[in-house]
């Protein structure tokens, strides 16, 4: 029996070995080994990261000869291959997937086995089934030597694919760095990070888990087909996601339907997982999750080194866009104390001075006789018009000192509501109380009088707060607000009709900052669902000393 032709093995070898597509190495592989066999059929399975038969490439005619009609992987030949050598199988003597022939002659085989070998570790198993007249010795080592081709083919696929996807990790890294840098909020910047790293690693949904209100670790954003399934969803402290908080290091897992006690059942709709902390000086901020559906190719080590490398330069690009934030904000406040600094010493002290001339002028006029009643009566107008400008001076002095600080309570309060209609599409509904009496139009600046103005900037904080989450998480058709100042104390109640807290409980949101500002003030901060357990029932008091 006449083996492969050499020269046909050759061109075969480096046509493999030239290929830098894993798949198609491996469909050519497949489909090269049949030609050189003279086989009908090939199957080449491919283990996973247990060692499982996984994905499967196959080639030619399952119904090639002796009957021969089933895929080798259904009649468990393709485990019986060794890891070191081919192997024969002879179907016709009862023997397939049984033992390999053991006279050594040819004519009587129907099955041949390869192994695959990657860098020394089995990656594969081909079988090759149909060949008349039966597989020989020939047609084993020729096999053997295409698998090692194989073998350096599936290996450069590795590496090419893995710059590739490294340039990408890359340029996600920069795209997400740079949209910090140019002054991107903290929950655009998060989203934008959960849609590159899960557009790169070529996962259907990615997670980021922050900390939120009561320690409680859960997603607050999402992106993917399936987002709004799983946001609010809690992760407990059993789980992978808090091992990664706990131990500042990612995790992949092969496949999470696979995992007989899954603490977050949503989850098991998955196949492979990925988690990639985000550590901020040592410490563990949140975790993303990236997550392929179960048909899909499992995450590696490369995936999950790039992963935290992209994560850990998405938390410093955080952190440098608040500071940068911090600090153009500082920079604001010093050019506006600059600005009322130069009004007051130089503009105030000018018209000061010019005033007083002109007051000292007129009363000697007076007193002389010599002035007409008219000139009297301009001197006057002049006079009154330099105090008025000298007011108005102070009054922006005071203003860019703080911004708000001359603008009524009631009237900020105002202005917050007017802001998030635009948001929710309605206006909600706000009652504002002193003393038992219903606030009615107007400033009522005897407010700011009876809270103070540090009392009163929380007061305008909390409500901005509360009706900014109900504008993006709650999907309410009603808000109501009700602010109440009695017996030295500011109550403040925001309710909404909408999901409700179970799922939406919020990190750094601005929630947790709620609580914070009310124990400045020795007062208190619940939130909870509402009267009838729909919609969320927000809380806040304060005490006013």
């Amino acid at each position: 029996m006449n083996g492969p032709d050499p020269h046909d093995l050759l061109d075969r070898s480096l046509d493999l070995t030239a290929r830098l597509d894993q798949h198609s190495a491996l469909q050519s592989f497949v489909e090269s080994a049949i030609k050189l066999t003279g086989a009908a059929y090939g199957a080449l399975s491919i283990l996973d990261a247990r060692g499982n038969a996984g994905q499967l490439v196959d080639s030619g005619s399952e119904g090639g000869s002796d009957g021969f009609s089933r895929a080798p992987a259904d009649m468990g030949i393709l485990e019986k291959i060794p890891e070191d050598s081919y192997i024969l199988f002879r179907e016709a003597d009862g023997q397939a997937g049984g033992s390999p022939r053991p006279d050594g002659g040819p004519g009587a085989d129907d099955l041949l086995g390869v192994p695959l070998t990657v860098q020394g570790r089995l990656y594969g198993r081909l079988c090759l089934a149909g060949k008349p007249g039966g597989f020989c010795e020939a047609d084993g080592q020729a096999v053997m030597a295409l698998a090692r081709a194989a073998g350096i083919a599936v290996e450069n696929s590795r590496l090419f694919a893995e710059s590739v996807v490294r340039s990408q990790w890359i340029a996600a890294s920069r795209a997400i760095t740079t949209a910090l840098l140019e002054g991107t909020d903290e929950e655009e910047a998060l989203q934008l990070i959960a849609h590159e790293m899960r557009r790169v690693a070529k996962s259907d949904l990615a997670l980021i888990i922050l900390q939120g209100v009561g320690g409680a670790w859960t997603c607050e954003i999402a992106d993917g087909e399936a987002a709004s399934e799983v946001i609010g969803i809690e992760f407990p402290a059993a789980g992978r996601a808090q091992k990664v908080i706990r131990e500042h290091e990612g995790l992949i897992v092969d496949a999470m339907a696979r995992e007989p006690n899954l603490l977050v059942p949503t989850l098991a709709h998955y196949g492979a997982a990925l988690y990639a902390p985000l550590v901020d000086k040592g410490a563990t901020t949140g975790v993303i999750v990236l997550l392929r559906d179960i048909d899909k190719q499992e995450f590696d080590l490369s995936d999950l080194a790039m992963a935290e490398s992209v994560a850990k330069q998405a938390t410093l690009a955080l952190e440098l866009a608040s500071a940068r934030h911090a600090k153009a904000q500082a920079a604001q406040l010093e050019d506006r104390s600059q600005i009322s600094r130069d009004l007051h010493d130089f503009a105030i002290q000018q018209l000061f001075a010019s005033g007083l001339e002109l007051s000292a002028l007129r009363e000697d006029l007076d007193a002389s006789g010599t002035a007409s009643p008219s000139a009297l009566a301009s001197l006057d107008s002049a006079i009154t018009s330099i105090d008025e400008s000298v007011g108005q001076i102070r009054q922006i002095i005071h203003s860019l000192r703080d911004p708000q600080a001359t603008v009524p309570l009631v009237m900020r309060l105002r202005r917050e509501v007017d802001y998030v209609s635009r948001l929710l599409g309605f206006a909600p509904r706000m009652v504002i109380r002193n003393l038992g009496e219903e606030v009615g139009p107007g400033p009522h600046t005897e407010i700011d009088d009876e809270l103070g103005a540090d009392v009163a900037d929380d007061v305008v904080a909390v409500v901005r707060e509360c009706l900014a989450n109900a504008a993006k998480h709650a999907h309410a058709s009603r808000v109501g607000v009700a602010v109440t100042i009695e017996n030295h104390r500011v109550h403040v109640r925001v309710t909404d009709d909408g999901r409700g807290i179970s799922r939406e409980l919020s990190r750094r949101s601005g929630l947790s900052n709620l609580a914070a500002r009310a124990r400045r003030h020795h007062g208190t901060f619940t939130i909870r669902p509402g009267d009838d357990a729909a919609g969320t029932k927000i809380e806040w008091m304060a005490i006013v000393e």
